[in-house]
């Protein structure tokens, strides 16, 4: 028998044309599935050992190829964690036998944690496990290792989370916050938009103060492209009360290296400003919805806040509606006709038109 039960998972077990043993696990419990990936399997050695075709690439060597096309990026510890989760479901598969059938079965369903019982994972985590993997597959089409990549479509997700304070609101929250540090921190985010690991990684050499910029590179972004951020007078008035620390970083706690925001403290200083349900990461939220509402328009949010697509900035359109009447205008038929009495019946230009 070429395919056998070992616990819960199914694995074959045959000589390949070559003469080479192929033993492996399928990655699946069901033995329907496992049988037809050992038919795409043998039928994938044939034509190798028949036509001579190129052996297929196998998971590993694709996942080895991806991870050092990241090594060095922001998100690199994060893409190598979920790839050793699908190591353990596709770890010697050819890369055709990746299905999206397949992929759909193996996602993982919950968090195991050292104390209590195992978490459900919701549908967000479940699509970041599923986007690396997706992201890894189109780059093996790409370097024409997969004829085609299978279509993973993503889970779909509860609405986002959009929480963000008017300008009165965030005023009281700087006035609660005691220390100068933590306060500086809030109002940078507040008037830049950048996250919190873009501000606390900031240096004075990234910083152009004559040309009003801030320069971030690609391994300090969520996108992992580098960006340039603009500096408003709020963001420079931050700046200038930084000058003088003679540390490298621009945000400093004692005169060392901020890691992270003391959240305790955040907290602490929203409470005392009677605002709710807030988190550091709503600075950005309110950033961005702050210029909706002045009427920025969302390809120029885009770039300023180094997102990816437009889709990501299109969720605070709704913020915004009044902004677009100011375009409203810029098309108009009946109301550019002149007035030709008081006592005559306008005819509107579209229906002379008509009438014509």
């Amino acid at each position: 028998m070429s395919i056998r039960l070992r616990g819960e998972t199914w694995w074959v077990d045959f000589r390949a044309p070559s003469g080479e043993r192929i033993r492996h696990s399928t990655g699946t419990s069901d033995e329907r599935s496992a049988r037809e990936y050992e038919d795409r399997l043998k039928a994938q050695l044939w034509r190798e050992r028949k036509f001579g075709e190129v052996p297929a690439k196998t998971f590993e060597q694709a996942a080895v190829r991806f991870l050092k096309h990241y090594t060095g990026q922001s998100d690199f510890d994060s893409k190598q964690r979920y790839i050793a989760y699908w190591r353990t479901k596709f770890g010697g598969w050819l890369l055709p036998a990746i299905t999206a059938e397949a992929v759909d079965a193996a996602l993982p369903t919950h968090q195991e944690l050292l104390r209590g019982a195992p978490k459900p994972l919701t549908a967000a985590t479940k699509n970041r496990y599923m986007a690396t993997l997706r992201t890894m597959l189109n780059m093996a089409e790409e370097w024409k290792w997969l004829d085609r990549a299978p279509k993973l479509k993503d889970l779909p997700e509860p609405k986002v989370r959009i929480r963000w304070i008017t300008q009165a609101e965030a005023n009281t929250l700087l006035d609660a916050i005691t220390q100068d540090w933590l306060r500086d921190v809030v109002a940078f985010a507040l008037a830049t938009g950048a996250r919190m690991s873009e501000v606390l990684g900031l240096q004075w050499s990234q910083v152009n103060a004559p040309q009003r910029t801030a320069w971030l590179e690609a391994d300090e972004t969520k996108s992992a492209r580098a960006r340039s951020v603009p500096l408003s007078e709020d963001a420079m008035a931050v700046i200038r009360r930084r000058i003088g620390q003679h540390q490298a970083h621009v945000f400093t706690r004692k005169g060392k290296p901020v890691a992270d925001v003391d959240r305790r403290m955040f907290y602490q200083a929203c409470d005392v400003a009677g605002i709710k349900n807030f988190k550091f990461h709503d600075l950005r939220h309110t950033w961005v919805s702050w210029h909706v509402q002045a009427g920025t328009p969302l390809l120029v949010l885009k770039e300023l806040g180094g997102w990816e697509t437009i889709e990501m900035v299109q969720k605070y359109a709704h913020l915004g509606r009044s902004h677009l009447a100011a375009h409203a205008d810029v098309v108009t038929f009946w109301s550019q006709q002149p007035v030709i009495g008081a006592a005559e019946t306008k005819t509107p230009l579209g229906a002379a038109a008509l009438n014509a």
